[in-house]
């Protein structure tokens, strides 16, 4: 489940669904499940580009997926429904004292490793020099705001605010991720892994480094040319297990992470170089992409005394 509780942090979502096109290509394929994209275009009687630069759209905001078949008539690309789910409760948080939230800048990480092509960008400039993995120690590396590497980790350390006779009942996480292509390429996947407190929790696979339109925050000196969005990502952990949106990752739990009041948090991304799908990772902050925000941390607990 896709859950704002800041309105504007859910514009994207909203500019995509404000199209009479796209609202009506969910609800075919709700409808009927999974279609090809000639007939969707035949069921709503519009031409096969129209329709390519919907599904476009869909994609990138996470509604709708698409896998190449091959069929009798040759490579047909099969669209459906992610089964996302969005909730949107501006209120949540001033209604449930039992939660506390932190911002992570994209640039706080402890740890890292990082190869080429990578690099690093605060709001004004790239950090260094592009591809050059030591600027990923560079003090300045604190104001970045977007990073990429070819393959590598970043590691950050998550607040944790609990006291003695709390208990945590969810951890959320939600950032902007995508894969990294040299230049950028919407068709390059990416398995992405996510390691908490050093456990594996799962791994999500990116379906592209995104750069066929601007990203909506992206200062104006970036490059038309390089990767402009990615997607936004919640990952949550409880006592069900570990899934990123609406899908389940893993049967890892917060019993499994041992999440005490006091103790260390951390959260490793990392695109692994030996991963089946080894294209790279992409991180968006505040001023860059689709979503102005860093790695945001949710934290719902009870209250045991």
């Amino acid at each position: 489940m896709l859950h704002i509780s800041d309105l504007r942090e859910g514009l994207p979502l909203f500019k995509c669904l404000s199209s009479d096109t796209r609202v009506a290509i969910m609800e075919l394929l709700y409808e009927q499940g999974s279609l090809s994209m000639g007939d969707i275009a035949t069921e709503l009687g519009i031409t096969n580009g129209a329709l390519t630069s919907h599904i476009k759209m869909l994609t990138s905001a996470g509604f709708v997926t698409v896998e190449f078949v091959t069929g009798k008539h040759g490579v047909q690309r099969m669209c459906s429904a992610s089964g996302e789910r969005i909730l949107i409760d501006p209120t949540q948080i001033s209604r449930n004292p039992n939660v506390y939230e932190a911002e992570i800048g994209v640039g706080q990480y402890i740890q890292y490793e990082a190869f080429p092509t990578c690099g690093l960008a605060s709001a004004g400039k790239i950090i260094g020099e592009e591809d050059d993995p030591r600027y990923f120690a560079s003090p300045e590396r604190i104001d970045a705001q977007m990073l990429w590497l070819g393959h590598g980790f970043v590691e950050y350390l998550i607040p944790n605010y609990l006291e003695p006779g709390q208990k945590a009942i969810e951890l959320q996480i939600s950032l902007e991720i995508g894969s990294e292509a040299p230049g950028s390429c919407d068709d390059w996947p990416s398995d992405i892994r996510f390691l908490i407190n050093g456990m594996s929790v799962g791994i999500w696979t990116s379906p592209g480094d995104f750069g066929r339109t601007r990203g909506i925050y992206n200062p104006e000196w970036w490059d038309r040319n390089w990767n402009q969005f990615g997607l936004f990502k919640l990952l949550s952990v409880s006592e069900e297990g570990t899934f990123i949106d609406s899908g389940k990752l893993s049967d890892v739990t917060l019993t499994d992470l041992n999440i005490q009041p006091n103790s260390g948090l951390r959260l490793r991304i990392a695109a692994p170089k030996d991963a089946v799908h080894a294209g790279g990772l992409s991180i968006y902050g505040r001023g860059f992409g689709n979503y102005d925000q860093g790695i945001k941390v949710r934290m719902h607990y009870t209250n045991e005394k």
